[in-house]
């Protein structure tokens, strides 16, 4: 006898892989045997797993062949990258979006510069609020293309403009010679415009204008490429500032990337009494921004003068070799109650053991005296500065705007500032200094920013390997002898130690526990 049934087909077919849930009608030849409904019933069960087993491999398998696919990139964030959607610095960010795309995917650029090298280079893809991925240094302009870990490519997408970084200044010349002046809100200065902040400028003979580009983890939409480009064409050089607080440094220092991206010549890092005990947060802000815009664009520190009152501040993580190259202290002689001359001598003896350039800043603000105005920029040239700044452009009177700018005879220069001498009960940033060099010259002792028995006695050591008077102090005939070592490279950002001291605020050596004696800038 001959029935109709209806049971799962597993017959594939070459057009398709078979539904799971697709039925057909076949016949089957029934006999009168008591064992044919079983037969019957084990031959559907095994139709049926067949079936389920078949289907997640030809789902996988079509997934496969589809491979990452790229509907949209863009500059990120946008409040950053300017109104070209599609131009990006290298070390920027870029964000995708599409189908089948995966974190760990790789993203290809092609590669700057000739070189026998691949043609291409890669970064990996990461998800964050999307799908981002960094810009390799050595990427240049054109298509990109995502390429998945079985070696499926996306289609090609872009173009993308790689933006080039300011090239560093190959002559004696430094983008801080010559006088500065310092903008806070661009709105209240001469207008708010660039041919007005030009034309000012222009007038008192200034050569460089510092803007503010960021405080924290916000950017200033002030710093933009076209304020940026306007400035230059009026024949100015344009400096970027960011005031940091160390809360997320990798954040801040992205921060200085992006103003270096838009065009700024330097970046000057104003880090004061918030950093004061953070050696951790310094060394990876300096790390992540030197990581980006590489070791030869020019950075530079503004902070307190006067080192000695602030012995926690990371004044060697900040200086150090791979930091900054300049030094801009805020010598406001005003708000610290003294004169000119006292507020220079004091700055010079301590800042001079980091051995960067000094570029005094002098103030404006609260209607200083002309005279001592003048004075300072005499006494600045006496030390050998080559360029000094001001703060601020909104917050400067008339008078002192032509102080800035009126002819001063020189003067002789002032006595060689000598340098402190560190002995038992020092303690500080500068005896960190101290002991990274002595334990470059190769001398057994711990960094803790205490001048201990120890440090005293690898002093001794070096004295006298050095044919020095031997008195167990870094004193002026020492100090020359000991810069001449390249200090040791401390890692402070990693440690179980360190790790619960970043959790408690302070972190470093002993030292970084230390209150200042004053904050001796009252603003």
């Amino acid at each position: 006898m001959r029935r109709r049934r209806m049971v799962r087909d597993a017959r594939g077919s070459r057009a398709r892989a078979p539904h799971p849930f697709r039925l057909r009608f076949v016949s089957v030849h029934v006999t009168r045997n008591r064992k044919a409904p079983a037969r019957l019933l084990l031959l559907g069960v095994a139709l049926f797993a067949l079936g389920s087993v078949a289907m997640p491999a030809d789902a996988g398998a079509r997934r496969k062949r589809q491979g990452p696919h790229v509907s949209a990139v863009r500059c990120w964030p946008p409040k950053v990258c300017g109104r070209d959607r599609h131009a990006v610095a290298p070390g920027g960010l870029l964000k995708l979006s599409g189908r089948n795309l995966r974190s760990g995917m790789s993203v290809r650029f092609r590669r700057s510069g000739k070189s026998r090298r691949a043609p291409f280079v890669t970064s990996r893809l990461r998800r964050s609020s999307g799908y981002l991925v960094t810009v390799p240094l050595s990427a240049r302009s054109g298509r990109i293309r995502v390429v998945a870990k079985h070696g499926r490519r996306s289609n090609a997408v872009g173009p993308i403009r790689i933006r080039k970084l300011p090239k560093p200044i190959k002559t004696s010349q430094t983008p801080l010679d010559g006088t500065g002046m310092w903008i806070w809100y661009v709105s209240r200065s001469s207008g708010g415009t660039a041919a007005g902040i030009v034309a000012q400028a222009q007038r008192f003979g200034v050569r460089i204008v510092f803007i503010k580009s960021s405080d924290g983890t916000t950017w200033w939409p002030q710093f933009t490429p076209e304020l940026v480009s306007a400035l230059k064409a009026g024949g100015l050089r344009v400096c970027a500032w960011q005031f940091v607080y160390g809360a997320h440094p990798a954040d801040e220092a992205a921060l200085g990337v992006q103003a270096a991206q838009t065009g700024a010549d330097c970046l000057v890092i104003d880090a004061e009494s918030a950093y004061e005990g953070k050696y951790a947060q310094a060394q990876t802000y300096m790390a992540a921004l030197r990581g980006k815009i590489g070791p030869e664009y020019a950075v530079a520190l503004t902070g307190f003068p006067y080192v000695d009152y602030h012995p926690s501040f990371p004044y060697s993580v900040f200086l150090a070799p791979g930091g900054a190259q300049y030094n801009l202290p805020q010598v406001y002689w005003k708000a610290i109650g003294t004169s000119v001359d006292r507020a220079l001598a004091h700055t010079y003896t301590w800042n001079g053991l980091y051995q960067r350039p000094i570029y005094p800043l002098g103030q404006l603000y609260d209607n200083p005296k002309p005279a001592d105005v003048k004075r300072f920029r005499q006494l600045s040239a006496a030390y050998g500065a080559t360029g000094v700044s001001w703060w601020s452009w909104q917050s400067a009177s008339s008078a002192g705007w032509d102080a800035t700018y009126a002819s001063v005879p020189a003067v002789p220069a002032p006595p060689t500032p000598a340098y402190p001498t560190l002995g038992h009960r020092s303690r500080g940033d500068v005896v960190v200094w101290a002991q990274e060099h002595l334990l470059a010259a190769g001398q057994p002792l711990k960094v803790n920013g205490t001048y201990d028995a120890a440090t005293e006695q690898a002093v001794r050591n070096l004295q006298t390997a050095s044919a020095l008077p031997v008195t167990g102090q870094v004193d002026l005939a020492t100090w020359p002898v000991l810069l001449r070592y390249p200090p040791a490279v401390v890692d402070w950002a990693n440690g179980a130690r360190i790790a619960r001291l970043r959790r408690a605020g302070r972190n470093g050596p002993a030292s970084a526990r230390l209150r200042s004696v004053r904050d001796e800038l009252r603003k």
